[in-house]
């Protein structure tokens, strides 16, 4: 019998301890995504390479196993400005503190320790891949005519992939997305002017490592350099100059925000990004355009973006 690669249930939940199964539930913790790929068997393969008196092959010993997962969700609010997304679990596992303000609004912003770990249900047509203590990287994608996305790349431990019946889920917590625009995406700044922006991208940057070692595995986020790649339309140097601006090291600020209706709006801050040196100019339309690379960098620390739900 065929199975199906289109039928999948993706279930996601933060864990309480390390490496143990959360156990996510369809009606609690399913989570709608697209593009989603899983490598469920990375590691390595130790050659025994036994000296023997004929020619051939040694067998091999599979070592430091665990699992990769990628996939994208629509960046939306939860429809109630102060209630956390349905998607919070999975940026949490990136690094990330969330705050919630009941009734107000909810804030996402990176930390460096006490990192959050989460246990992933993927079951593609009746086989259950388990991720167990994963934790990953986010980029936050918003291009002009597409999707705003969240994407991610997950390293989990890793378990041996069963049978299991696919699950009801219920997904009334995932909004329909915008499509970026000039009405749904009112702001975008830097410095406080207003810009045309085509594509941006903030990447978390984690340096996500697998550890095996003897006593103790993990997934662990071990540093962080975080990155704004972005293409905006031109504009007089006197307006903005990203070449004077990389020679000497300065920062700005930068912000942008998607949506219009309460409980539906997401504001990025960036309040100190360093301007990398432009690598190139283009056109688009035959309209000169500048692709850009900014650093964030953190103040106090842990401060050097934060995304506002409200």
């Amino acid at each position: 019998m065929s199975l199906f690669f289109r039928k999948k249930t993706f279930l996601a939940k933060i864990e309480t301890t390390y490496g143990t199964d959360a156990v996510p539930t369809g009606a609690a913790n399913a989570i709608l995504a697209t593009e989603i790929a899983i490598r469920p068997m990375e590691g390595s393969d130790q050659d025994r390479n036994h000296d023997t008196v004929y020619l051939g092959a040694s067998g091999t010993i599979p070592y430091d196993l665990h699992m990769v997962m990628t996939f994208k969700v629509e960046l939306a609010g939860s429809g109630t400005a102060g209630t956390a997304p349905a998607w919070g679990p999975l940026i949490r596992a990136c690094g990330v503190a969330e705050t919630v303000d009941a009734g107000t609004d909810v804030t996402y912003n990176p930390i460096s320790g006490t990192f959050e770990s989460a246990t992933f249900y993927l079951n593609i047509d009746g086989t259950l891949y388990t991720l167990l203590g994963a934790r990953g990287n986010c980029e936050i994608t918003v291009n002009a005519s597409g999707i705003p996305y969240l994407e991610f790349t997950f390293t989990g431990l890793w378990t041996k992939p069963s049978a299991q019946v696919l699950p009801t889920v219920n997904l009334d917590g995932f909004l329909k997305p915008l499509m970026a625009s000039k009405a749904n995406t009112p702001g975008f700044s830097i410095n406080a002017a207003n810009h045309v922006l085509r594509s941006f991208k903030l990447g978390f940057g984690n340096e996500v490592e697998p550890r095996f070692l003897i006593g103790a595995e993990e997934i662990a986020i071990v540093d962080r350099s975080d990155m704004i790649e972005m293409q905006i339309e031109a504009t007089p140097l006197a307006t903005l100059d990203p070449f004077a601006l990389a020679r000497d090291q300065a920062t700005v600020e930068i912000d942008l925000v998607h949506g219009t209706a309460a409980g539906n709006i997401c504001a990025l801050n960036i309040p100190t990004a360093q301007m990398q040196r432009p690598q190139g100019v283009t056109e688009a339309q035959k309209i000169k355009e500048w692709p850009l690379r900014l650093k964030p960098l953190p103040g106090a620390g842990n401060d050097q973006w934060t995304l506002t739900l409200t």
